[in-house]
């Protein structure tokens, strides 16, 4: 009997986990950049078309970050994202650009940091391991669950990094970047959020 109750319980509790996950709705329409604010520095960088947001250098490489225009506080952000051309140095801002999360290779270290946490004073304060979880020439999920000043990455459904930033802001937009000084490409789809 007793083993009947933990073979029930295994399989109940992700289930149970699974369903107190708020429904994920979608922050890009994959037609426009509308709810999303452009940068000023524009060059033709940020482009939507058949469902994908399309993010490429110009000859400027000067750079840039595509923001929400809502605010938010504690959420789970969802993307797809696949690196193509160039040394891909992207990410995804959370609440200001104290805090990112890394997807490419980054500038400093000159090697791939995807998942990694970016903190302008301190750099990367940990390194995510997905090592044999990234695919560099296809599609790839990210998921960042943000509660308070912890965030959570999963990418392709595996847990790759967990941090708590002192100096996150309690609030703010979600951003996504495209690097300076790169000749890069990137493109981003199923764009997801869901409060908490």
């Amino acid at each position: 009997m007793k083993q009947l109750f933990i073979s029930i319980l295994v399989c109940t509790i992700p289930f149970l986990l699974n369903a107190q996950e708020p429904k994920l709705k979608s922050i890009f329409n994959g037609k426009n950049l509308e709810g999303w604010v452009l940068p000023e520095n524009d060059h033709g960088n940020w482009t939507a078309k058949d469902g994908i947001l399309h993010v490429q250098s110009d000859t400027s490489k000067k750079g840039s970050i595509l923001w929400t225009k809502q605010s938010y506080r504690d959420y789970i952000i969802s993307a797809d994202f696949i690196m193509l051309d160039g040394v891909v140095d992207s990410g995804i801002f959370l609440r200001s650009e104290n805090d990112q999360v890394q997807i490419g290779i980054s500038g400093s270290l000159k090697r791939d940091m995807t998942g990694s946490p970016y903190l302008p004073k301190l750099r990367y304060p940990v390194e995510a391991n997905v090592k044999d979880v990234l695919k560099p020439k296809d599609w790839n999920t990210m998921k960042i669950r943000l509660v308070g000043k912890t965030y959570t990455v999963w990418l392709n459904g595996v847990e790759v990094m967990s941090y708590t930033s002192e100096a996150i802001p309690a609030s703010g937009p979600v951003g996504l970047q495209l690097h300076p000084g790169n000749v890069m490409s990137i493109d981003y789809r199923n764009i997801l959020l869901a409060e908490l």
